[in-house]
């Protein structure tokens, strides 16, 4: 019975390459792709397709995909219709709330505006400390927000931390550790249990390898 992995382009895509070559797959088209968003294995009766991360969710909860891997924080954004089986230690980075030097947030008195790409993990993180802030969406550079005096100070990922460095911002506080997933649509999970098993003992495997080493 033949799979659909659904991989997150850009980011993660290198390292996710990397351990299903490691995992002994047929993934020679993946490293030479060109413009193609679709390839076969190989070696194995697995199909791949690449596609940006939240559509990586979509495609795995609407079983398109039997299994997707997709960073963390795309899954505390996006749906929670599937299995999250696997963390895979790759692309990890972490979710932090930065902002100008002397402007700490978590000391402002009154109004405070936050902004970030991420409303529900910014949102859970503010309610857990117990406060309210007004969260501004902002998708495309957030380290402008400060700069601009559109928010107080931003919740965003980081690797490390030299974007924010450039642009005279300072880390306050971390809200979360985040790295990529290997998620199952439920329905693959109970009808191609032993297939999708196989990959993430694979996937599994190789972690276990680089551990030893």
């Amino acid at each position: 019975m033949s799979l659909q992995i659904a991989l997150t382009k850009g980011r993660l895509e290198e390292s996710a390459v990397e351990m299903l070559d490691q995992c002994g797959y047929g993934i020679d088209r993946l490293r030479h792709k060109g413009r193609a968003l679709v390839f076969q294995d190989t070696k194995k009766e697995i199909r791949y397709f690449l596609s940006k991360a939240n559509d990586v969710i979509t495609y795995v909860e609407h079983g398109v995909a039997d299994i997707g891997i997709v960073g963390k924080d795309t899954l505390l954004e996006g749906g929670q219709d599937y299995y999250e089986l696997l963390d895979l230690g790759i692309g990890q980075c972490r979710f932090i709330l930065a902002g100008l030097p002397d402007h700490n947030p978590l000391q402002k008195v009154g109004h405070l505006r936050i902004g970030t790409k991420y409303p529900s993990v910014t949102r859970t993180y503010f309610r857990n400390m117990g406060m309210d802030p007004e969260i501004i969406k902002i998708d495309g550079s957030v380290e402008l927000g400060p700069l601009l005096n559109l928010c107080d100070a931003i919740v965003d990922i980081t690797e490390t931390g030299t974007t924010l460095k450039e642009n005279g911002l300072i880390i306050y506080d971390e809200v979360c550790r985040i790295s990529a997933r290997a998620i199952v649509n439920k329905a693959s999970f109970k009808l191609k249990r032993d297939e999708v098993m196989q990959v993430i003992n694979d996937l599994k495997g190789v972690m276990n390898n680089a551990e030893g080493n």
